[in-house]
């Protein structure tokens, strides 16, 4: 069944990034499945030709790992693990890339880390090859690289969602597609025989998450609330998100014809500036900035710059221009920005007015803590 709305979305999507969960690439025993990613191969090289650009995030390296290597359970210790992810990068790249060869098409790996997309110019770079290698009409198969991304140095991503979210706002695609083990988002537990697929989420609120059942396997670090969470990181900027079961082999094909399949999440404004998505959704924040409720309106509802008066407190050990978050006195995040002071100095002048900047620290290069320019909310503005 095919849907207007959805139509319309799938037309104007030149550029789709698809992700590809774990538990969609491997067979039951954790081994890679290489007859679905045959199929994966067939289904994108198809679309490719009839003049779509395509990214592809894909997980699956520890799983490749283990079917190489031979063994039946998953490392649980840190250097193992990125080992066995070491060699099933290798393994998953050429799975994609022989059979994608055989459609005349070619796949291109792409590591990142967190901190790959933090630092600007690296940013920017990885936009430029990936932009690239699309103009060739190449195939970009992305990976979180396991084997440098350690939680305790804050260089993950977390899951390939969120990394997919990132990639979606680092390219401005209209589209992300995260094929998942479930037919989409439930408006129950799965588990429940009455459980019915939501077709469309317009907005993101409490009633939402509370649909949210999270399971977890030793495949997979994802997650209903993972892919929740990359949802509203990409409709936030202003573009479309589908999360739809990966089992389907044509899921791919029926989303570009419009079809009503998984659910569909639209975006929560307008769309946001290519500086603003870096500084909103991609960089790793390095402190934390507390409001009070005038600052928090006029933030959120004004779209005015940060200033030192609104400030009722400081955490984190931040420098001028780092990222920031700007939270309300509830703790709750509304916004990230580009701060133009250090944490000692904004401790010193918070809840100051701008003209006692000067004699307080010696100078003041900045009327603002933090322009407008360089504030992007962390969710639609109401």
């Amino acid at each position: 069944m095919t849907d207007l709305l959805r139509q319309e979305i799938a037309a104007t999507a030149d550029l789709i990034v698809v992700k590809v969960g774990t538990r969609v690439l491997t067979a039951p025993d954790g081994t890679l499945n290489r007859e679905r990613i045959a199929q994966f191969a067939e289904e994108m090289s198809r679309l490719l030709d009839s003049g779509r650009k395509m990214v592809l995030v894909s997980s699956g390296a520890v799983g490749a790992g283990m079917d190489r290597l031979k063994l039946k359970q998953r490392p649980t210790d840190l250097a193992r693990l990125q080992a066995v992810a070491a060699v099933g990068q290798a393994r998953l790249i050429e799975a994609y890339d022989q059979t994608l060869a055989v459609h005349g098409r070619h796949g291109a790996q792409v590591l990142l880390t967190a901190e790959d997309l933090d630092h600007r110019v690296r940013y920017l770079n990885i936009r430029n090859t990936l932009v690239s290698l699309l103009e060739f009409g190449v195939l970009p198969i992305i990976n979180e690289n396991d084997t440098v991304a350690v939680d305790e140095l804050m260089t993950t991503f977390g899951d390939n969602d969120r990394l997919a979210a990132r990639v979606t706002n680092l390219l401005r695609a209209p589209l992300l597609v995260i094929l998942s083990d479930v037919a989409g988002l439930y408006d129950r537990s799965p588990d429940d025989p009455q459980a019915q697929v939501i077709p469309v989420v317009h907005k993101f609120d409490d009633q939402l998450m509370s649909f949210v059942r999270d399971k977890k396997t030793g495949l997979s670090k994802g997650g209903m609330a993972s892919k929740l969470e990359a949802a509203r990181l990409v409709t936030t900027a202003g573009e479309n998100v589908i999360i739809a079961s990966g089992r389907d082999p044509q899921a791919i094909t029926k989303i570009v014809a419009g079809e009503t399949i998984g659910t569909l999440f639209l975006p929560q404004g307008k769309t946001v500036s290519p500086r603003k998505r870096w500084i909103g959704f991609s960089v790793e924040p390095r402190g934390r900035i507390i409001v009070d409720d005038g600052a928090k309106r006029a933030v959120e509802e004004s779209g005015r710059s940060l200033l030192a008066i609104g400030v009722v407190g400081v955490e984190g050990d931040f420098e001028k221009g780092d990222i920031v978050r700007v939270c309300g006195s509830d703790g709750s995040e509304i916004a990230r920005g580009l701060i133009n002071y250090s944490a000692a100095e904004v401790a010193r002048i918070r809840g100051m007015q701008s003209d006692k900047i000067s004699d307080i620290l010696g100078h003041c290069p900045y009327v603002e803590l933090i322009h407008r320019d360089n504030l992007t909310l962390s969710r639609a503005a109401k």
